[in-house]
């Protein structure tokens, strides 16, 4: 932090970080390193110190300033008579001082000794602070850097996520990586991770926007490569907002995966990110076979998914370059050693967090010269018997055989409670796909922590919610489904839509 602007004496806020003897050790009644410094008396050798200028004095003025026996043996050596002090002073600010003892030599420190120390002690101060202030940002972006990312570690019914970030090291300054695991309706859950160009707090600020507009985007629903396409605009719009120097830094990687518990298959895209790793359980670990894209803020080139089986006990590995520079300068190398990593570990260790850190620690032993992040994903099995889909004409017999379904099913889960909403909620979704959308019209639910209702229709056309008039005989069925259940949303297909809604799990009927 800055240091105490105050002039006077008191306690300065200073503590002794060296110390050296031209002869033999330091002496052990002296102040040691790690000691706080006393409390100063409000003298004129204070004051000048603290503006910043060099002073030399005797042991008797040093007495005299001090008084107390017990702090004079603290402060002077044995044998030391003549003392110089410079401060080490940058920006008017106070950062410590340099004090120097002459015991041996008769001769007390002059002019030229003065001039000498208060010159070394200027080139001292500009290191010193500005290694303050470096350490100062490069702890305000890591704690940002990290306030902005996600908890390390999500569980739900069908998918355990454990995230890992490591900031660079060694002097280098700290990126935008991130990582991501959504988790969206029906089960389903968007697993995403990302580099931002550049380092500093402008990356870690165009980070947090990004994980933000994919949080936005995934709650739309959007295919992967959608969403893709939409953050490459942001990303475009990002860097024309940008001074024209640094237009050309402002950019991203990113990997987009979204996992399917009821097919158990995971549909991903990459805009320049390096693929992710599928550990099968008990078999081998590699690389997704995934044609990356441009990366975000390029434009003109579409992205492409590729479509994988990850079987319960699987486990998918996203990460970013910053990992692989630890297992290699050759990041095709890298990959496939940091699959090899993982699928030893997989073999002998099952949590998540630990195949995580075996992960980061993998590779050499050299600092992380890049920001590192790692977002590891293991689908559980969904019973089969938890999820029910039926298929139904666009005729006005098909609202009454949907809802008969749908009761059968609730009945068979043990799931009485729900009826009453389900029947509400199927039929006005029904009917509204067979008066304005046509057929075949899908019904589906599924049991998890929740009650999933699904209905599917071949219309494009948006469902809006509205408030009806009083003289409407119509309009209220997306209101009424609205007002049942927890939360409610539509999203898109290769052709057509679904309308789901959302329950909480009634075992017995209400009271």
């Amino acid at each position: 932090e800055e240091p105490p602007k105050s002039v006077g004496g008191g306690d300065l806020l200073l503590r002794r970080v060296a110390v050296r003897s031209a002869d033999g050790p330091w002496p052990e009644h002296l102040l040691q390193v790690g000691a706080s410094v006393p409390p100063f008396p409000d003298r004129p050798m204070v004051r000048e110190i603290q503006e910043g200028r060099t002073i030399r004095m005797d042991r008797g003025a040093v007495e005299e300033i001090l008084g107390n026996p017990a702090r004079i043996r603290l402060a002077a050596p044995d044998g030391g008579h003549s003392l110089v002090i410079a401060p080490l002073f940058a920006r008017a600010l106070l950062l410590g001082t340099v004090g120097v003892w002459r015991a041996e030599r008769p001769d007390p420190f002059d002019e030229e000794d003065a001039e000498l120390l208060t010159e070394i002690a200027a080139q001292a101060a500009l290191s010193v602070d500005n290694a303050r202030r470096y350490t100062r940002e490069h702890r305000a972006v890591d704690s940002l850097q990290r306030r902005l990312l996600p908890q390390a570690s999500t569980s739900t019914r069908v998918m355990e996520t454990t995230g890992s970030y490591v900031p660079a090291e060694a002097g280098a300054e700290i990126g935008g990586d991130w990582f991501d695991a959504i988790a969206l309706p029906s089960l389903r859950t968007a697993l995403v991770v990302g580099d931002v160009f550049g380092s500093g707090l402008h990356a870690t600020a165009t980070m947090g926007r990004l994980r933000t507009a994919v949080q936005t985007l995934a709650d739309l629903e959007l295919d992967p490569d959608e969403v893709l396409t939409q953050l490459d605009t942001l990303v475009a719009r990002l860097a024309a907002e940008a001074e024209p120097g640094h237009r050309d830094t402002v950019g991203a990687t990113c990997l987009v995966a979204l996992h399917d518990p009821v097919t158990r298959r995971c549909v991903m895209a990459s805009a320049g990110h390096p693929p992710p790793i599928l550990a099968l359980p008990d078999g081998p670990a590699e690389p997704v076979d995934l044609q990356p894209g441009p990366p975000l803020g390029v434009g003109g080139l579409p992205f492409e998914t590729a479509t994988v089986d990850t079987p319960p006990g699987s486990v998918l590995c996203l990460y970013t370059d910053g990992l692989l520079r630890r297992y290699g300068p050759d990041l095709d190398t890298a990959t496939l050693d940091l699959a090899d990593r993982l699928a030893r570990l997989q073999r002998s260790e099952e949590r998540l967090p630990s195949l995580s850190k075996g992960l980061m620690t993998g590779g050499d032993s050299t600092p992380f010269l890049d920001d590192a992040a790692l977002l590891l994903a293991r689908p559980s099995a969904l019973d089969p018997g938890s999820v029910a889909s039926w298929e139904f004409p666009a005729e006005p017999d098909a609202v009454g055989a949907a809802r008969n379904a749908a009761t059968e099913k609730l009945t068979e889960w043990g799931l009485e409670g729900n009826t009453f909403v389900t029947e509400l909620i199927v039929s006005e979704l029904v009917t509204n796909a067979v008066r304005h959308a046509g057929g075949p019209i899908g019904l589906r639910l599924i049991r998890g922590e929740l009650l999933y209702c699904e209905v599917t229709d071949p219309s494009n056309t948006q469902p809006r919610l509205r408030r009806a008039r009083t003289t409407d005989e119509g309009g209220r069925g997306l209101f009424l489904v609205a007002q049942l259940s927890r939360r409610w949303g539509s999203r898109y297909g290769q052709s057509g839509k679904t309308i789901w809604a959302e329950q909480e799990l009634v075992e017995e009927f209400p009271e």
